[in-house]
């Protein structure tokens, strides 16, 4: 019995691929179709993997008029039908990813470029462990200026930060409880909820998993289910980097580790320091800062969360147990150790972030690279090397740095710099208010 069958109410499904944004691109079908969507795929433009955060062409694409704007075909991953348990009617999704017609993978699909980082890793032997941290505004875009939406119990704004707080999270329990349901429904393994260090901000803990594509696509859904969610419960929820100029940004962090055929961690030598795999690794990591800083900020206003002082990582060390650098080996059984990248902001695409993530750390172990010495202490009080903090910086180091052609297929590379490009130059011409309203609900 297909899935479909189990769930005789749902009338009509919907298909969609993930594009270099992160943004589901696809159709709504009738349930009579979905037995063929199922078993042979669809047919979409190749160009819709490769539009802009306002969903348009990208103006010198290859893929648009150069090619015929050609068809390729959108193959349901291994995950199959999912519900959607945000919209009204009974009603599933099926993620896709994009094959020419000769059966070849589509070159710039970013699923396909995580798959062939997990393959290079497995052709070592290893499979990446991924678990993500996903942070996230509720906010209240009701009016002209976004504010802390009130709490659901008392009507009121609570003032400050709320760090870890209880009382916020029974404010909006409703939500959580919604939350919860549907990320059992969904398969989405959510585990800790907290408050953060913003007004409204909160972060779910999706549970590690053998399997960096379910990772991401876990990632990809959750970020549909709560902004689908929110609004439900009459709030919006943004991943935005940094929503609020005052308040700390937000992030995506992933913690990953490496098990070999055994299903040993080869990051574990029994010791608090780690392997000589780990730091191979950590080396990797660091490496990769500069060159792929493009997928951590992807955006415009991603570079506002880059600030020192504010949770968000600006110097390019590393450190055990240590939060104020952007690569962390977190404290704990030695059996768990581990490398907790946290560089990223909430608005990245998952499958293009632990693509840049786990390459980078392959390519330090391939390579057998020595990490710099870990720091101690605050790390926005010593005199280190900095992370790229511009926009303009991160789109030329990702063309011009040799990272990002050893990580990504070429084709993926230059559709993605077209794309950042014409969007720095679309975006110098909004207000501050516009560019709220577009990265609102989309990122």
């Amino acid at each position: 019995m297909s899935w479909l069958d189990a769930h005789p109410t749902i009338a009509h499904v919907r298909c969609g691929v993930a594009d270099l944004n992160g943004q589901a691109r696809g159709k709504r079908v009738p349930r009579q179709f979905a037995p063929k969507l199922e078993q042979q795929g669809i047919r979409f433009p190749l160009s819709v993997l490769n539009l802009d955060i306002w969903g348009e062409d990208i103006a010198d694409s290859p893929l648009v008029f150069e090619s015929g704007d050609a068809d390729g075909v959108m193959k349901p991953t291994e995950r199959g039908f999912v519900p959607m348990p945000w919209l009204t009617s009974p009603t599933a999704l099926l993620p896709l990813w994009a094959f020419h017609d000769d059966g070849r993978p589509f070159a710039g699909d970013p699923r396909h470029a995580l798959a062939n980082i997990v393959a290079r890793f497995a052709a070592h032997g290893l499979t990446p462990v991924c678990a993500t941290e996903m942070e996230f505004y509720l906010v209240d875009d009701s009016g002209p200026d976004i504010q802390q939406p009130k709490s659901p119990r008392s009507g009121k704004r609570r003032a400050g930060a709320n760090i870890l707080s209880l009382p916020m999270l029974d404010g909006f329990d409703a939500f959580f409880n919604d939350l919860y349901a549907a990320c059992a429904a969904m398969d989405i393994p959510a585990e800790a909820a907290i408050s953060e260090g913003g007004e409204g901000q909160f972060e779910v803990n999706l549970n590690h998993v053998p399997d960096a594509l379910k990772a991401a696509d876990d990632a990809w859904l959750f970020k549909m289910l709560a902004q689908g969610l929110a609004r439900n419960h009459g709030m919006a929820a943004t991943f935005m980097a940094k929503p609020y100029a005052d308040f700390s940004g937000t992030g995506l962090h992933t913690h990953f580790s490496l098990l070999d055929q055994a299903g040993e961690n080869v990051f574990d030598n029994a010791s608090n320091r780690g392997s000589e795999i780990l730091h191979h690794a950590i080396a990797g990591c660091m490496g990769g800062l500069d060159d792929l800083m493009l997928i951590f900020a992807p955006h415009g206003p991603s570079y506002d969360r880059l600030v020192p002082g504010a949770h968000a990582p600006t110097a390019a060390c590393w450190g055990h147990d240590n939060r104020t650098t952007g690569i962390r080996i977190p404290a704990g059984d030695p059996a768990a150790k581990r490398i907790e990248h946290r560089v990223a902001g909430g608005d990245v695409n998952p499958y293009l972030f632990l693509t840049a993530v786990l390459g980078s750390a392959l390519i330090g172990i391939e390579q057998k690279l020595p990490p710099p010495a870990p720091i101690v202490g605050n790390a926005y009080a010593q005199n280190l090397p900095q992370v790229i903090t511009n926009w303009a910086s991160a789109i030329d180091a990702f063309d011009q740095g040799p990272l990002a052609r050893q990580i990504f297929a070429p084709t993926l590379v230059d559709n993605f710099l077209r794309t950042k490009r014409q969007e720095m130059e679309r975006l110098k011409t909004l207000s501050d208010h516009e560019k709220l309203a577009l990265y609102l609900d989309c990122i």
